[in-house]
């Protein structure tokens, strides 16, 4: 079923405000964000040594071998694949159109939804 023209503009209208106000926040997830060579080279090590454990579990019949061999593959996967953070995206100097006006980062004891707040209200910026 066909959009109608009110919905088309509408819907066009949508992906250009998400365009035009969140490419900061699609690019930042992304930014300061490295695959590491070492994390790679650590991970494919645990796979193999893994892979190997899992083949004499299963060859031998003790299933617990197995079963910690699997585990130790896993681990080495997600640490292959896991993007570390550099050092740029820490000492990057605050890029804000409000002057500095910034609020302070939260603390570290602050709750998850907490940070997630302050990010929103400063991604939304002065609306006025």
């Amino acid at each position: 079923m066909p959009l109608s023209e009110q919905e088309q503009r509408l819907l066009d209208e949508m992906e250009r405000h998400l365009m035009s106000k969140d490419t900061d926040v699609v690019s930042a997830d992304r930014e300061g964000r490295a695959l590491s060579y070492r994390n790679i080279v650590y991970g494919v090590v645990l796979v193999l040594v893994g892979l190997g454990g899992l083949i004499f579990g299963v060859s031998s019949g003790i299933i617990a071998v197995g079963v910690v061999a699997f585990v130790v593959m896993l681990g080495g996967v997600i640490l292959a694949v896991t993007p570390t953070r550099t050092g740029t995206a820490t000492a990057r100097p605050a890029a804000g159109g409000n002057g500095g006006s910034r609020k302070p980062t939260p603390e570290s004891s602050s709750s998850f939804m907490d940070r997630m707040n302050d990010r929103w209200d400063r991604r939304q910026g002065p609306e006025s």
